[in-house]
């Protein structure tokens, strides 16, 4: 088989190790999550860019989040929805589509942090210049921001996955329920291996680092400004923006450091699995909630919205309450 399926450039997924009897339930769970995250976060990005009131340079960099969110979910869940319903020994992919795979898995992932830092940037222009803000936060640089943060992650995830990519490949089997950069470097049997070992460390602490150092910083500095200001009005917003922004970058570096830590230890390969998978699945769902609506713009909007639905379904200017 090893032979046939290397010949033929087929590798075999391992995916979820789910029994018979709760296919189905975890199918259907998965499938429900799917449809939330696209809906929520597709209706987003339509509200932000549809609403007038929402054209501010604080939501333009917010639809960086939703877009990234939906890449980060289709590129796994279907393709892991599909295989579900196969046999174990049936779920083959193609070692390209498996490239293709593993580099968007890590933009998505890249992506994450670098949007996560712009909108902190944002948010200590907002706080600590306020009289500059419009200055500063102009259409050209809200572009220049989002085009660094998609480039950056780009360009080191290119270099990541090209070097993977180069390596001869005796293995056919991928110990994971989707394929990522260590996935692929597992199906090498060389030896010499030394650039790809140091650049993936590098990649990951550099990434890391300037990701929690940035929002270190950038919180640091809020934190200052609100100490030092008698302004209860400004106190008050910060910590609303603030918190919001600080509570999805905690999800998000949570649920990929537990994911990380777990690949050291094949002992735990199955909760590697699990929370390789959460780390797609958890963020994107929670960030429409905890971003989207506890932004005060965007909730009035989704109200406003609801209380339309009633009227357009039962007739111009009636309601629930006139039946």
């Amino acid at each position: 088989m090893d032979n046939l399926t290397f010949r033929h450039n087929i590798l075999l997924v391992e995916g979820l190790q789910v029994t018979p009897q709760s296919t189905y339930v975890v199918f259907t769970f998965l499938l429900l999550v799917y449809v939330f995250i696209m809906v929520s976060n597709i209706a987003l990005v339509i509200l932000i860019s549809t609403e007038k009131n929402l054209h501010h340079p604080m939501h333009f960099l917010f639809c960086n989040l939703p877009l990234n969110d939906i890449l980060g979910t289709t590129v796994i869940l279907p393709r892991l929805l599909q295989d579900i319903l196969k046999e174990t020994s049936e779920r083959y992919m193609t070692y390209v589509e498996c490239v293709v795979q593993a580099y968007f898995v890590h933009i998505f992932v890249a992506a994450c942090h670098y949007v996560l830092i712009i909108m902190a940037f944002d948010r200590y222009v907002a706080i600590c210049n306020p009289l500059r803000y419009t200055t500063i936060m102009t259409n050209k640089m809200v572009v220049k921001l989002s085009a660094s943060a998609w480039g950056l992650s780009v360009l080191m995830v290119t270099i990541l996955i090209g070097l993977t990519v180069r390596l001869s490949h005796c293995r056919s089997k991928i110990e994971n329920p989707f394929c990522d950069n260590a996935s692929l470097f597992k199906l090498s049997c060389e030896d010499g291996v030394v650039v790809n070992n140091v650049y993936g460390i590098i990649y990951t602490v550099v990434l890391f680092s300037f990701s929690i150092l940035s929002i270190f910083i950038t919180y640091g500095k809020i934190a200052n400004v609100c100490i030092t200001s008698k302004n209860k009005a400004l106190n008050s917003k910060a910590i609303k923006t603030c918190s919001t922004h600080l509570a999805v970058y905690l999800i998000m570096l949570v649920s990929g450091s537990t994911f990380i830590f777990l690949h050291r230890f094949p002992l735990y390969s199955e909760s590697r699995k699990l929370a390789s998978i959460m780390f797609h699945i958890v963020p994107p769902g929670l960030n429409p909630l905890v971003y989207g609506l506890q932004t005060k713009e965007i909730r009035q909007k989704f109200v406003k919205f609801w209380f339309k639905c009633p009227s357009f379904y039962f007739g111009a200017g009636r309601t629930l309450s006139d039946f």
